[in-house]
């Protein structure tokens, strides 16, 4: 697949910008001469440090074409194709640029691919369908089911590669500061610079800290929805149930559970409010869920182990469930559209995993945070006034709005009650 590279300051000014994958190369201030020498370009251009220009398409290694290309006698051809890496290519690009430095760059992962493809060119591929909400501190989107927050082995796209799409035109990417499970979906907080991000891991952080403490929070505030498989015995209450870590047969992986144990280990309190929304005949319960703390899978088990009502498409904590699942037959009087599949840029799928599918998708979604205002924050502590006061910051309120498959099975559920 073709890539670009992008060089801080202008790179080959007559070069064509074309739709393809790229990655960006961002340099250090102190070396910024040697670009200038490097790398040619416009006036205009070498005085705008956050301009980036592209690199021609660059082609990684295909070892198919390589060894057709030796088959036929092109030996040039093949040795060519078989030397063509990232840094060699920026290297033929700007000769004059040093190997010591752009090897440093790729070392200290100033390189960054951007997962843009043909299929994510289009309007449609736009990171602003994601988004909920943009200010000069944070920005929050509605994250899809089945994308990753964080990148790792056989993970292509996930939320922190393709976070500098929010940011076209500069060269600092927002930064995660909390989670959602890959197949969780809704509200997920980007902070934009350095310091907006260390106030929001501070809060995340003392949240979970300030609940342990006295059983309340105000600072921070999440609303979950989920679909879980049976119904529990009261309506409403609060779940104390801490949570260890279990290593499983095979050695290598593990899970969460709140049934501490020789194998368990790494105990962590959890405390998790629920409400009951409604219940359904077929043997389904909508549930709101207030994570007090900031535990991982922490909703999961606790629905699983303490109410005894997996959520619906939890494989990993709600297996035996799941074994006798028996889709539900989609009523006529559903919308055709949310019946439909459509492909989604960075390989998602919208539509599907409802239930009337075989295998539903996790229903789990994040559907509101409540926030300080972290921009004001930012903004009082940059400051000179000695005297800040923080206690009267604005809360704000995002939410989002259930995905496909959730909406599908809230209307076949309305449905089949009525």
């Amino acid at each position: 697949m073709a890539a670009f590279l992008l060089l801080r300051r202008q790179v080959g000014g007559a070069l064509p910008r074309l739709q393809q994958p790229y990655a960006r190369l961002s340099t250090a201030a102190a070396r910024q001469d040697t670009l200038d020498a490097g790398c040619t370009g416009s006036k205009e251009d070498r005085g705008n440090k956050n301009r980036w220009r592209e690199l021609p398409p660059f082609a990684p290694l295909d070892i198919t074409a390589a060894a057709r290309a030796i088959l036929r006698g092109k030996g040039g051809e093949a040795e060519e194709t078989s030397s063509s890496t990232a840094i060699r290519w920026v290297r033929r690009c700007c000769p004059d640029l040093p190997a010591s430095l752009v090897q440093k760059l790729f070392r200290l992962r100033k390189v960054k691919k951007n997962a843009l493809t043909a299929e994510t060119s289009s309007t449609d591929a736009s990171a602003e369908q994601f988004q909920l909400k943009r200010d000069k501190a944070i920005i929050v989107i509605n994250k899809p089911p089945g994308m990753p927050v964080q990148g790792g082995v056989g993970i292509k796209n996930s939320i922190d590669v393709l976070a500098p799409m929010f940011e076209e035109n500069s060269s600092e990417a927002p930064r995660l500061v909390h989670r959602l499970d890959r197949d969780c979906s809704g509200v997920l907080v980007l902070g934009r610079t350095q310091l907006s991000a260390s106030i929001l891991h501070a809060i995340f952080r003392e949240k979970t800290a300030d609940a342990l403490a006295d059983g309340t929070q105000q600072v921070l505030q999440r609303k979950y929805v989920a679909l879980v498989i049976g119904t529990p015995r009261h309506s409403k209450g609060l779940l104390s149930a801490p949570l260890a870590k279990v290593l499983l047969q095979d050695g290598k992986s593990e899970r969460l559970t709140v049934k501490a144990g020789p194998n368990t280990t790494s105990v962590q309190d959890a405390l998790t409010e629920y409400r009951v929304i409604e219940s359904c005949p077929q043997g389904f319960t909508w549930l709101e869920l207030f994570p007090l703390t900031g535990r991982k899978h922490q909703l999961r088990v606790h629905c699983a182990e303490v109410l005894g009502t997996p959520i619906v498409g939890d494989y990993k904590y709600g297996r035996q469930a799941h074994q006798n699942w028996s889709p539900l037959p989609a009523p006529q009087a559903i919308e055709e559209e949310l019946l439909k599949k459509r492909r989604l840029p960075f390989g998602l799928v919208l539509g599907g995993g409802s239930v009337v599918e075989e295998q539903p998708q996790l229903h789990l979604h994040c559907k509101q945070m409540v926030l300080p205002d972290i921009s004001a924050a930012v903004q009082g502590l940059q400051s000179e006034d000695a005297d800040r006061d923080f206690s009267d910051l604005e809360k704000l309120s995002f939410v989002a709005p259930l995905p496909q498959h959730m909406r599908l099975s809230w209307e076949v559920l309305k449905s089949v009650n009525k």
